[in-house]
């Protein structure tokens, strides 16, 4: 099959293309507004952009106390999304007003960052400390901005907790990373994790 996303009459019962672009890492941003209350908040469209520096980027789609937060503070965490937490992630996923603390909605425990004010989730294996470096709005073909808001920021701190370490690199069968997938599916990223090295030119 084929179609054209301009009328994205693709026939299916469900839109495919968040099924086809999977799995996507998560981002677990952890903020903390100018006045001191914290926010947690899970994004699919999430990733690393660059090794040096180390820059990561995560995508709200609408105006969301993420994006408000970092306005005001210029620092967010990202917390690693494991298997262990999934029920966790996703119940800080849930829509509250602003201001309500979906650490605690989680029963999860609120860290402060080493470089950053900003928390991070202390039960989780690793976490990335970061400041922002970009906020944009993504336009498209025509030029019209997107309802979305693109954050990039610099990690500038990295948490491991032992636990996932085997042989001085990570293990990805223990910590087993959430992938997000189409419609309500998830992935554990340690399930069928398999080796390749890059091929040698000539």
């Amino acid at each position: 099959m084929f179609y054209e996303t301009a009328d994205n009459a693709h026939g299916l019962k469900h839109d495919p293309f968040k099924a086809i672009v999977a799995p996507r890492p998560i981002g677990w941003i952890g903020t903390k507004a100018g006045d001191g209350r914290l926010n947690l908040s899970p994004y699919s469209f999430f990733n690393a952009v660059s090794d040096r520096p180390k820059l990561v980027m995560f995508s709200s789609s609408g105006h969301k106390d993420s994006v408000t937060n970092i306005e005001e503070t210029g620092v967010f965490t990202c917390s690693l999304a494991s298997r262990h937490l999934a029920e966790e992630m996703n119940a800080s996923s849930v829509a509250v007003p602003y201001g309500v603390d979906e650490f605690d909605i989680a029963k999860l425990t609120p860290v402060t960052g080493r470089l950053v004010d900003a928390p991070y989730v202390g039960e989780a294996y690793a976490a990335l400390e970061c400041r922002a470096t970009q906020i944009l709005r993504p336009v498209d073909l025509d030029g019209r901005e997107s309802d979305n808001w693109v954050v990039f920021g610099q990690v500038v701190g990295i948490h491991i907790s032992p636990e996932i370490l085997r042989d001085s690199r990570i293990d990805m069968a223990v910590a087993r990373p959430l992938g997000r997938m189409g419609y309500m599916d998830y992935c554990d990223g340690g399930a069928d994790v398999f080796a390749m090295g890059r091929p040698k030119a000539g």
